[in-house]
């Protein structure tokens, strides 16, 4: 798993991403783990600089990638 990044949000606790394998962590305030599957590391930025990391989140990945439960 990609090495976490705390960030500020309500919902998110830690963001983390592998460039290799294209692969974004997810981890949330309940302290499940997903990962997202062939996001682009523009979209990992974006993620990362958003005002709202939880509102970007629910707009531009959550739906938008193949995702499964890590922890």
């Amino acid at each position: 798993m990609a090495k976490m990044k705390r960030v500020r949000s309500s919902n998110l606790y830690a963001i983390g991403y592998d460039a290799k394998k294209h692969e974004l962590y997810v981890e949330f305030k309940s302290g499940s783990v997903y990962k997202y599957s062939d996001v682009d590391r523009r979209e990992y930025q974006k993620l990362l600089t958003a005002p709202s990391k939880g509102k970007y989140f629910s707009a531009n990945i959550r739906n938008d990638y193949e995702f499964e439960l890590v922890n």
